[in-house]
């Protein structure tokens, strides 16, 4: 049986796909709106992927299909950026071209199948982009680094689709590891892997966000805004996460709210993640938990990116003695991460509880590996 992609591709446009990839999703450990402030970022890749199957079409032409239907985008690529999902291809096309790895003519056929929920914080527009990338690269012979990849995921996302994210998720979806955690300096986009083999379950609370409308450009102008004032008193800072964590005394005078509370938790989260990378190298798996839950309290009372759902899972997880919990991909809806040691039925059963007992139904549950990043497919 070909892959769902390769058969919804020959379906479609009635012939075999010529090169395929996968990306995946991904859980972010700690480290949350550090990423467009220049600071670290601790995620894993995690097993749900997108796979992407192309080949070649008419020059200039992008013919797209998903699996989660709405029929074919056909767009003119160079000239025009198609409503929805279509606009990420159409942006890897525009970045692909001008780093000259498109296939001759610029044509593009391309059929998508993905099981990373949309909207839930697991970054499946970063697993779309990071697979379509890798699979037109691969199209048309084109030796691209995973670095280069992210790269060009990253602008088809930030400077096409127009939301304003950072290099994290294109980072990992193309680098990940299995079995490992990347840390990642999203100034210097220096990477280290840190061995993860913790037992992590993510609990979906099916509320959704759309970031590129939302409050994610909202606070990342909010942020710009702590560093224009801080400017003032250090000429040199280009990257909130950058301030001193000394210095947070004389940061909390210098801005008023609500962009005081904003800084203070991006210097606090900085701090956190580099912290918790360490304690994770060591296996001080107790001391990281505790990292999260403060994380999520930060993210909850400073940066207001939480919602009621998330408060409800993290709440539960910490009742019922879970190591740690946070709101995982950004905040306001979408998924909540558990850190469990003994007891992980029991902590599931809690949270099902709280959360049916809140809202009236159950939330999607399952346990995350630390899995690997993009990867060529057999196209046949």
């Amino acid at each position: 049986m070909p892959h769902p992609a390769i058969a919804l591709f020959q379906k479609t446009f009635g012939a075999a796909p010529r090169a395929a990839a996968s990306a995946p999703g991904r859980v972010n450990l700690i480290g949350e709106h550090t990423d467009y402030n220049g600071g670290p970022v601790l995620p894993i890749a995690i097993a749900a992927r997108t796979f992407a199957a192309v080949g070649p079409a008419e020059a200039g032409l992008l013919e797209a299909v998903s699996s989660n239907g709405g029929g074919v985008v056909r767009v003119s690529w160079r000239e025009q950026l198609p409503a929805g999902w279509g606009a990420y291809i159409a942006g890897v096309l525009r970045e692909l071209g001008a780093a000259e790895a498109l296939p001759a003519g610029g044509g593009v056929r391309v059929a998508v199948t993905s099981d990373v929920p949309v909207g839930a914080g697991l970054s499946s527009s970063a697993a779309l982009t990071v697979s379509t990338a890798k699979a037109i690269a691969e199209l048309a012979g084109a030796k691209l680094t995973g670095r280069q990849i992210a790269g060009v995921a990253f602008r088809a996302e930030q400077d096409h689709v127009g939301v304003r994210c950072g290099v994290m998720d294109q980072t990992i979806a193309a680098l990940a590891k299995s079995g490992h955690a990347l840390l990642l300096e999203c100034a210097s986009l220096e990477v280290r892997q840190i061995p993860f083999r913790a037992r992590l379950v993510l609990v979906d609370t099916g509320t959704r966000h759309d970031l590129a409308t939302g409050g994610l450009n909202e606070r990342r102008a909010e942020c710009e805004a702590a560093v224009k004032r801080l400017k003032v008193d250090l000429p040199e800072l280009v990257w909130l996460a950058s301030w001193p964590a000394e210095w947070l005394a004389r940061l909390k005078r210098a801005l008023k709210e609500p962009v005081r509370a904003r800084a203070v938790h991006v210097v606090g989260e900085t701090a956190r993640t580099r912290f918790g990378a360490q304690l994770l190298s060591q296996g001080k798996l107790k001391a990281f938990g505790a990292l999260m839950f403060e994380s999520h309290e930060s993210c909850r009372r400073l940066y207001e990116c939480s919602a009621p759902e998330l408060d409800t899972v993290v709440h539960a997880a910490k009742r019922a003695g879970a190591l740690g919990a946070r709101l995982t991909g950004a905040g306001w809806g979408g998924a909540a991460i558990v850190l469990v040691g003994k007891g992980e039925t029991k902590i599931v059963e809690a949270i099902t509880r709280a959360f049916v007992k809140a809202y009236g139904r159950e939330p999607a549950v399952w346990a995350v590996q630390a899995s690997a990043g993009a990867r060529v497919e057999k196209a046949g």
